[in-house]
């Protein structure tokens, strides 16, 4: 099987580069094909990947390019993985927020709308000449905003595009084993949109068990999300929620964490990654112990704001996540290995409230056919409301970035619910505009 990721300088490659190396099912990956627009990082990445594979018998085949037609070309399974406008995107996407006032995260509240913006009509494009160059190739999207980007790619492709987080299936992991179970033995009903989603029920032998767990302020103590949200707060809402809904039901807190904080998420990688691609190229022999050390430090500091006072769990830092999630999703839809996982899929008519194409986060099986959603229990009150309302705003984004509509821009800016004024919204556009090339060139004269 041929697998181009594209981003492949990206520096969470190694992750599913690794998890690829301990696949020995039939029709594996046998050929990966690194994509990316900066030579520098690709070939940083490029020695990582190598050093990585040594000792391992019979490891893909690794192939860099920066021609995209030419990697796309014949692609069995194509994982995206861009970032538009780099890191240096991001940190505009969060600090023009913060400088308003308004939370400064790249995936939830206005970041995420610039970050869509300027994304948009790239993975547009991507899906365009995958449809040309590999139509029977499936799409698996990590680029964030997932559901958005998902969204706007199946306009092209249809249900050949699938988009991922692990996100979900940590938070049920973590509540499957505070009960003493494993996750494999558990059916997860949980429902949302990318980074909106909440785990409404555990269902093992025949019964919900997750009652059981926020009954029980122990062992709801000893979750990441007993720490993060508070346990009087977990059982007040009777189901657990995605980590991101922090930024929504601690809006002040993390405003007033991020504000104090001397850099952003976005300006702490930045620097990072800055250090780490130099120290490639100064001693290219020691690529993989410096990439491995500053994924502990990245992961380590995840979602710092949110968890002051706390440390992040130990497996959380060590297991990372998403590239078992897309070697899962790979293997049951390339050779058809059987899999239930949540992911950004089109919605049907699993999530009463929202259009049938509309993207939602929900648990899928999958064979070679597809991901099938499964039946959820049905969002009601707040979760419908703020679902609702964010995937409104999605869908603004996406008009906006793929006709160029500034007016559109401002719209889904002033209806998100993280931003509290038009006005505001009119100068968080005009801020990223004026800090973001990549967004600025949407609105160009056409």
């Amino acid at each position: 099987m041929r697998l181009v990721i594209l981003g492949g300088g990206g520096f969470r490659v190694p992750l599913v580069h690794g998890a690829l190396l301990g696949d020995r099912g039939p029709r594996r990956v046998d050929e990966v094909v690194l994509h990316d627009t900066d030579a520098t990082r690709l070939d940083a990445i490029a020695r990582v990947l190598a050093q990585q594979a040594e000792g391992h018998d019979d490891p893909p085949r690794l192939t860099v390019t920066r021609d995209l037609d030419g990697a796309l070309d014949g692609a069995d399974a194509v994982f995206s993985a861009i970032r538009v406008g780099g890191l240096a995107g991001r940190t505009a996407d969060e600090r023009v927020a913060l400088d308003l006032g308004l939370l400064g995260q790249e995936t939830t509240g206005p970041g995420g709308v610039a970050y869509g913006l300027r994304t948009v009509p790239v993975a547009v494009d991507i899906a365009e000449r995958v449809r040309r160059l590999a139509p029977t190739a499936w799409v698996v999207n990590f680029t964030n905003p997932a559901g958005m980007i998902t969204e706007a790619m199946q306009s092209v492709l249809g249900d050949r595009v699938v988009g991922i987080c692990d996100s979900p299936l940590g938070l049920a992991r973590r509540a499957a084993l505070a009960l003493g179970r494993r996750l494999e033995d558990v059916d997860v009903d949980y429902a949302g949109l990318n980074h909106l989603g909440w785990l409404q029920g555990l269902r093992a032998d025949g019964r919900d068990v997750l009652p059981q767990l926020l009954a029980d302020p122990s062992r709801l103590g000893g979750m990441e999300e007993g720490h993060l949200f508070g346990i009087d707060w977990l059982q007040t809402l009777g189901v657990l929620p995605n980590e991101y809904l922090y930024y929504y039901y601690f809006t002040r807190d993390a405003i007033a964490s991020l504000t104090a904080s001397p850099t952003t998420r976005g300006e702490f990688l930045l620097g990072q990654q800055r250090d780490f691609y130099a120290a490639v190229g100064r001693a290219p022999e020691a690529a993989w112990s410096s990439w491995d050390a500053a994924r502990r430090e990245r992961n380590a500091t995840y979602m710092r704001e949110a968890r002051t006072g706390e440390g992040q769990a130990r497996d959380d830092v060590d297991g990372g996540g998403y590239e078992g999630v897309a070697l899962a999703l790979l293997a049951a839809l390339g050779r058809d290995e059987p899999a239930t996982l949540v992911l950004n899929v089109r919605n049907g008519r699993s999530v009463p409230g929202l259009a049938e194409d509309a993207v939602v986060e929900v648990p899928c099986r999958v064979t070679a056919s597809g991901p099938v959603p499964c039946a959820v229990s049905p969002l009601t009150g707040h979760p419908l409301g703020l679902v609702q309302q964010v995937k409104a705003v999605e869908r603004l984004t996406i008009r906006a970035a793929r006709e160029g509509a500034e007016a559109v821009a401002v719209e889904a800016l002033a209806l998100h619910p993280l931003v509290d004024s038009v006005t505001t919204a009119r100068q968080l556009l005009a801020g990223y505009r004026s800090r973001i090339p990549e967004l600025d060139r949407v609105f160009a004269p056409r």
